[in-house]
């Protein structure tokens, strides 16, 4: 009996592509394997780290979706440099619901993603029409400026910050709140990303002079995507604002916007799961490498400058298409 080499998913892609006939749980686990294991991953994950590793796992989660929020705004063609203002934005307005009206964090977290992202979006309004490096430089300016006014004015506790806040009830939703964020915000704009929506975004990208032509009103659906991207960060700001039960200027801090970018650089951009993979690699190696000072920014740069020259692609785009060359051995008549 001979045999031939064959790609596992040639067969599957046939039947499952368009009118989704299944013939094998093998198929459906094929399928769904790469969806369901990280689900899988995050929720049994908190359960068998240690406390200290818990709070790293937190941080994973916020810079994971700050990476998600910058990948967003990249398939839109908008470079920002400034998902610190987003974060900062959430995590003030969180903050002074919560000291000066004490509203309860169920309020002030929500209300202060929303706020925060109407907020961000009318400061970067503006310079929609700007492009490129113009547009970068504008957010990365603007968190910086804000620093610069609440230590010159003294708002909102001025350098000192504000302390005290309500945290939230136990560690255990602190952690499955973030966790069931994540996992809807990475799915869920996936799918937005693939509706006509999400097209028309990618279509301003490639071709915003195309779109316009077409009738479209480019601005407005980068204001819609703006909006969204800008609450994703504001909701990570006034989450973790009620872990630390503190907000102040460090909020503001280059780490919240260089990080993400690096997440999404190293995972791989354009995919949103590759800025998420990013994150739960950076994140943890930086912790890893914290305990030896000063050369662990050495260490650090030189991880990332290995996996941006071997996969330029990204890590996730690798992994994904070495997936798909998967071959098994079938009989031939």
């Amino acid at each position: 009996m001979k045999k031939r080499r064959e790609r596992i998913d040639r067969g599957i892609k046939v039947r499952a592509g368009d009118v989704f006939a299944l013939c094998s749980w093998r198929e459906v686990l094929y399928l769904a394997g790469p969806k369901l294991l990280p689900i899988i991953g995050c929720l049994i994950l908190p359960l068998l780290l240690n406390a200290y590793w818990q709070k790293v796992f937190l941080s994973v989660a916020v810079f994971a979706l700050l990476a998600i929020s910058w990948d967003l705004l990249a398939q839109t063609g908008m470079i920002s440099l400034g998902q610190a203002l987003f974060y900062g934005m959430g995590a003030y307005v969180s903050g002074i619901l919560n000291h000066y009206w004490g509203l309860h964090p169920f309020i002030t977290i929500p209300v202060a993603a929303i706020l925060g992202g109407i907020i961000c979006t009318l400061l970067l309004l503006p310079v929609l029409r700007l492009r490129g490096i113009y547009f970068s430089m504008v957010t990365l300016i603007i968190p910086l400026m804000l620093v610069r006014l609440i230590e010159a004015t003294r708002i909102f506790g001025g350098t000192e910050g504000l302390s005290g806040m309500t945290p939230l009830p136990s560690k255990w939703l602190e952690l499955y709140l973030i966790v069931l964020v994540l996992l809807c915000a990475l799915f869920g704009f996936r799918r937005m990303l693939s509706s006509d929506f999400g097209l028309v975004l990618k279509g301003i990208n490639d071709n915003d002079r195309s779109v316009m032509n077409a009738g479209i009103n480019i601005y407005l659906f980068k204001t819609q995507a703006l909006f969204i991207a800008s609450a994703i960060g504001a909701f990570t700001g006034a989450f973790m604002t009620h872990v630390y039960m503190f907000v102040g200027m460090p909020v503001f801090a280059l780490d919240y916007s260089i990080l993400p970018i690096a997440a999404a650089i190293v995972g791989g951009p354009g995919s949103l799961a590759g800025a998420t993979l990013g994150a739960f690699i950076l994140v943890p190696l930086s912790e890893i490498l914290r305990g030896i000072g000063g050369l662990r920014i050495v260490f650090y740069g030189l991880f990332l400058v290995v996996f941006i020259v071997a996969l330029p692609e990204g890590i996730f785009h690798y992994i994904q298409r070495k997936y798909h060359r998967f071959e098994r051995w079938v009989e031939v008549d």
